[in-house]
């Protein structure tokens, strides 16, 4: 008889060219971070929703 094989933890990876991105490591102060949460729980988002949102808008105003 042939072993099993094992199942991996976890999410199953998604297909290539589906993934979201790149992670990109940040670091706030504590202040700033408490209110961007306020922000995205006012907006209905996630925190992440609500950060990318704003930087997406940033980048399309800066690079007018």
């Amino acid at each position: 008889m042939e072993p099993q094989k094992r199942r991996k933890v976890g999410r199953p990876k998604l297909p290539k060219g589906e993934a979201k991105g790149r992670i990109v490591p940040v670091r706030f102060t504590a202040q700033d971070l408490k209110q961007m949460e306020a922000a995205a729980r006012a907006g209905k988002l996630t925190l992440s929703d609500w950060i990318r949102g704003k930087c997406r808008a940033n980048a399309v105003q800066d690079a007018v």
